[in-house]
């Protein structure tokens, strides 16, 4: 475990899953809380993915599978037919090498060979976690020696006070989202979020939003679990989170897409947030790019800035 500590933020990060352990906010009484789910047992796979960094393809392929270069590619399944987060074995179940560390930022890397998991491709991957004012950072970037499809990803579940996500606000620099089939898989249409319950361009008491999901058909599974269509380009806000106890986060990132999960299966203790390409792009050709290629670098970069309110 590694440990960045500065005068006012801290984290910890496990090379197992590449996984932002802890996430620690020091407030005004001198008190230091822990912003993100953390595992009882930091040497072994959540189901829930705490934390960790996942690939090769974050989120959700149909029939664990996609073709390129007019070639299909099978993979494993682990939900249903489907495959998610790269799947078993996937990145965030393997130990990860620490190549660089200075007091402020770690270097993690990890090469998943030529067919890993049904992949094609060599891809050496880096997640490099850093100290930022304010807050912490992840940058992750990827070659391949060959045609593949890539889409990276932090899986932290963030809970900013109380006993559920219920209490806080979120907002989301987002007008559309990509609505699901009853197996979680997009079904391919960009829809406006105007007059949904998947409307939070203006914060929104998450309470509200998930009592209002499971009547307007938006819900699956008695929550959100989403993709959203970040507006603009670059570098830029996708998400606002405001705590009942005094503290609000702000996640930036250079992704198109975020998907939020409101946890169901963790009694909503936190809210998932993950900045992402779209889930299924490699099966949808309306939606965005995933695909690398040899001598292309792929790079995204998130941010998490924590403040009192």
């Amino acid at each position: 475990m590694i440990r960045l500590e500065g005068p006012d933020r801290a984290i910890e990060i496990l090379p197992f899953g590449a996984s932002l352990h802890r996430f620690e906010v020091a407030r005004p009484d001198g008190s230091w809380v822990n912003i993100v789910l953390s595992r009882s047992d930091p040497t072994r796979t959540h189901r829930d993915f705490l934390g960790a960094s996942v690939g090769r393809f974050a989120n959700r392929l149909a029939g664990a599978g996609f073709e390129l270069d007019g070639r299909h590619y099978q993979l494993l399944a682990n939900e249903g037919a489907n495959q998610l987060h790269g799947g078993p074995g996937g990145f965030s179940e393997l130990n990860w090498t620490v190549i660089a560390e200075t007091a402020d930022e770690v270097q993690l890397q990890l090469i998943s060979p030529d067919g890993d998991q049904g992949y094609p491709g060599e891809l050496t991957v880096t997640a490099a976690f850093a100290l930022i004012p304010g807050g912490a950072q992840v940058t992750y970037t990827a070659r391949t020696d060959a045609p593949t499809v890539v889409n990276l990803t932090a899986h932290p579940y963030f809970r900013l006070g109380g006993e559920s996500i219920e209490s806080h606000l979120l907002t989301l620099q987002a007008s559309r989202y990509t609505p699901v089939s009853a197996d979680l898989i997009p079904t391919g249409e960009i829809r406006s979020v105007a007059g949904t319950s998947a409307d939070f361009r203006s914060s929104v008491l998450l309470g509200e939003a998930l009592a209002a999901c499971q009547t307007d058909g938006v819900g699956v599974n008695g929550g959100f679990d989403h993709n959203f269509v970040v507006d603009g380009a670059g570098l830029r806000e996708h998400a606002r989170l405001v705590g009942p106890d005094g503290l609000s986060l702000v996640m930036s990132s250079d992704a198109a897409a975020v998907q939020i999960y409101s946890g169901e299966s963790l009694g909503r203790a936190g809210l998932a947030i993950e900045a992402q390409g779209f889930p299924d792009a490699p099966n949808q050709p309306g939606f965005p790019e995933t695909v690398l290629r040899p001598g292309e670098l792929y790079r995204t970069m998130t941010k998490w800035v924590v403040q009192e309110t």
